[in-house]
């Protein structure tokens, strides 16, 4: 499984990540999110994920990605 991070900021309560993770969990090819409001990072997990499907996601949760910080593989 790869990880893709991103980084989101203006994230600041527990109701954000609960909204970002909604939404990305639903993309295409994404098996696991995690959401860390202090760091500003979204990093999700699974194979074949479209990098702009995720974006749109968070987007679609009210934030915007600034960047993908590194992926790495697990």
């Amino acid at each position: 499984m790869a990880e893709k991070y991103f980084t989101v900021p203006g994230m600041n309560c527990g109701h954000c990540a609960v909204g970002v993770t909604e939404e990305v969990v639903r993309t295409a090819g994404v098996t696991e999110v995690d959401v860390d409001v202090r760091s500003g990072l979204v990093i999700v997990g699974g194979e074949s994920v479209d990098d702009e499907a995720v974006r749109a996601a968070i987007v679609a949760a009210g934030h915007e990605v600034a960047e993908i910080v590194r992926q790495a593989a697990a």
